[in-house]
Parts: C-alpha cells; sequence; structure tokens
C-alpha cells in the first residue's frame, strides 16, 4: 500500500506517456497497404487494452482478497480498479474505432474483435449496476467480488480466444498476418514503452480515486 504514496513512479508515468505520444507521431514508420500512417494508433489504442488489463487484473486480485480478510478498503480497491478499467475500455474502443474508420471504411464493421469487445464492455457495465442495485455494503461487496472475479476471465475469452477462432480483419486473425510480421523494431520499442507508460498512469488513476473513495468511506463511518 505504500507504492501508491510514493512519487518516483507517478514522475515515471508521466515520462514515459509522454515519450509515447511524441515518439508515436515523430518516429519512422514502416510503409504499408492500407494502413499507412495509421499504424501510429498502434502507440495508442493496444497500450488502451494493456493499461485495461492491468487495472482489471488488480480488481480482480483484491476482490479475491476481500472473500478471504471482509475488509471493505480491499473492496474500494477492487471496484475503483473496475472504474479506471473501463475508462481505459472506452478509449481502446474509441481508438479501435477510429482506426477502423481509416482503414475498414467504417467505424464498425462487426468485426468479431469488435463485437465481443462490446459484449465484454456490457459485461464490466452490469458489474457497476450490480454494485448500484444493492444496498447493503457487505453484501455489495461480497457479491460484486464474485461476480467480478469471473468476469475477468470471461472476458479474456471474449477479447483474445473467440475473435482467434474466426476471420477477422485484426492482425494474427483468420489468416491475416500477426503483429510482430508488419512492424518493425522501432515500432515496437515505442510500443512496450506505451503498454509501461499508460497501465502506470491507469494505476495512478486507480490509486487516486481509492484515496478519495476511502475518504469519504471514513467520514461516512463517522457520521
Amino acid at each position: 500500500m505504500k507504492f501508491m504514496y510514493q512519487t518516483w513512479w507517478k514522475v515515471l508515468a508521466v515520462l514515459l506517456v509522454l515519450t509515447t505520444v511524441i515518439a508515436g507521431f515523430l518516429i519512422q514508420v514502416p510503409r504499408l497497404p492500407i494502413v499507412h500512417e495509421t499504424i501510429r494508433n498502434t502507440f495508442f489504442h493496444v497500450p488502451m487494452w494493456m493499461a485495461m488489463f492491468i487495472v482489471f487484473i488488480i480488481s480482480v486480485v483484491y476482490s479475491i482478497k476481500y472473500l478471504r480478510s471482509a475488509d471493505p478498503k480491499h473492496d474500494l480497491i477492487a471496484v475503483e480498479c473496475v472504474n479506471v478499467g473501463v475508462f481505459f475500455f472506452i478509449l481502446g474502443l474509441i481508438t479501435g474505432m477510429i482506426w477502423a474508420r481509416n482503414t475498414w471504411g467504417e467505424y464498425w464493421s462487426n468485426d468479431p474483435k469488435q463485437n465481443s469487445a462490446a459484449i465484454a464492455f456490457l459485461l464490466y457495465c452490469a458489474y457497476l449496476v450490480l454494485r448500484n442495485a444493492i444496498d447493503e455494503e457487505q453484501k455489495r461487496a461480497r457479491i460484486s467480488a464474485i461476480y467480478n472475479i469471473f468476469a475477468f476471465p470471461v472476458m479474456i475469452v471474449l477479447i483474445m480466444v473467440l475473435p482467434r477462432m474466426t476471420d477477422s480483419l485484426h492482425p494474427g486473425n483468420g489468416g491475416n498476418p500477426a503483429f510482430s510480421k508488419i512492424t518493425d523494431n522501432n515500432v515496437r520499442m515505442i510500443l512496450y514503452v506505451g503498454f509501461i507508460a499508460w497501465s502506470l498512469m491507469a494505476v495512478w488513476i486507480a490509486t487516486l480515486r481509492y484515496r478519495i473513495r476511502l475518504i469519504e468511506y471514513k467520514q461516512n463511518s463517522l457520521d
């Protein structure tokens, strides 16, 4: 828990995000048919999914911890990680739709991966609705923790497994060349920096939201 109060990794997050944004627009990228310069969206679209996965994993860990300890702090961490994960989920969908419009001709082409991502998004929206539908605090935390634990593997199946079993316009699916075959070392290097940058940023946002929720929780406990 002390990690969230340290400064060094937050400074690192800002520096890496700036590096990703600047390099993403300035470095040389491969000249490829169809995608052309839109391949630069790789530095934004894909890291959004990575950041989303990271905070969702943290939320699952703390949901498990809550079921074992019944510590309300664990529940607060879990729900705030889900909130931040949903935010990055939206950013991933938006950047993906913009990319799709410029490469496939329309924002939503009913690609299997797009449809599966939409279903997974609704799955987490249902989690938030479920929490708001239950008034009793411990019951809400327990039920939402169980839901969250099962929702994560379902999301993995929807986003990473099912689309690979059918034709898809995404790289590595349906006979399309894998991402590693349509990028070069420069693109991959900046992409990996982006993974770290946006993941740290997502964790930072989650810690801020958690600290705010913790203050509110303590105030409500005193009332």
